[in-house]
């Protein structure tokens, strides 16, 4: 079992008061690092817009190794796919990366022991959001409208066990990038389940305070203070790059993309976006920042190769 102590890390309180956190979060590719002015500002939202099969999943397996060399802790990965690992984070990260995930798996309910084994802070990758389709869909009439089906809601509290302890004890033992894959195509996103979990993800979990997530936690709060107390952590300094799947495939229909009515885009400090163009004889892939608030960006369009060593630029 993990106890108070172990999980002193490279973004544990001593980082945070030493102030040696990097003005620039890398991607872990120099080119895109260049495309950004110097890579990601920390604590920031970054999306990145491409259909399937374009390399979404291979930029964001990067984003969230790299974190074990710029931070001193690998990053986590979300994946809201309803159709299990459809996109081999496992196999790629292993292949590409000699990297094990590994699922977790630890719940911890009201007043149940906190600490995970230690064999879960190994354990890289979460999958307990499987919902997709319409908002509707999880909801039933109500006096006022329409409001979430209590069962749903109740299924969905449940994986908010899960979900809370992967976040904060990784956050506490100092990693510092979150990446959210599997959001499948929406035209409306507004109307849609997935904008709304991650909403609440993005809000509730990964940029809550430290210490309050901690206490809603580690209870009873008064047993386990003194390991509250030794790993907060500044979640404003936690990155999250969001995988967006999109029916759009040609690179200039996803650069004149127009935001829908609750696309997390609109809110995002940075997007990126993926897609395709016919070169003579073959069909190119390109990556082109679109918006990188408060830097310096390049207005290139670079063109990228899926290979055995992932996305290459």
């Amino acid at each position: 079992m993990i106890r108070p102590g172990d999980c002193q890390g490279a973004g544990s309180a001593s980082l945070l008061e030493s102030g040696a956190m990097a003005t620039r979060v890398s991607t872990g590719n120099s080119k895109l690092d260049d495309m950004l002015g110097g890579g990601l500002l920390p604590g920031t939202l970054a999306v990145v817009y491409g259909a399937t099969g374009i390399g979404k999943t291979h930029l964001g397996l990067r984003f969230a190794h790299h974190g074990g060399e710029a931070d001193g802790r690998a990053g986590l990965v979300f994946d809201m796919n309803a159709r299990g690992d459809s996109q081999q984070h496992h196999a790629y990260a292993e292949r590409l990366y000699d990297w094990r995930l590994g699922r977790w798996t630890h719940t911890v309910t009201p007043m149940a022991e906190p600490f995970p084994p230690a064999e879960q802070m190994g354990a890289h990758y979460c999958d307990v959001f499987p919902w997709v389709g319409k908002l509707r869909d999880y909801q039933v009439p109500s006096g006022d409208g329409l409001e979430f089906d209590w069962n749903w809601k109740a299924t969905y509290g449940h994986a908010l066990y899960t979900v809370r302890p992967f976040v904060y004890f990784h956050l506490a033992a100092g990693s510092r990038r979150i990446v959210v894959d599997g959001i499948e195509p929406m035209d409306v996103p507004a109307d849609y389940i997935q904008p709304y979990i991650f909403d609440e993800l993005y809000r509730k979990v990964i940029h809550r305070d430290s210490e309050t997530l901690g206490m809603e936690i580690c209870l009873p709060v008064w047993k386990h203070r003194a390991f509250i107390d030794a790993h907060r952590y500044d979640h404003a300094a936690v990155t999250t790059l969001l995988l967006v799947t999109t029916e759009e495939t040609p690179l200039e229909h996803l650069i004149a993309r127009k935001v829908a009515a609750g696309d997390i885009g609109a809110v995002a400090n940075t997007i990126l976006v993926l897609g395709s163009e016919r070169v003579g004889n073959r069909l190119g892939r390109f990556l082109c920042v679109v918006k990188h608030r408060g830097s310096a960006m390049s207005d290139a369009i670079a063109e990228y190769r899926v290979t055995e060593q992932g996305l290459t630029l």
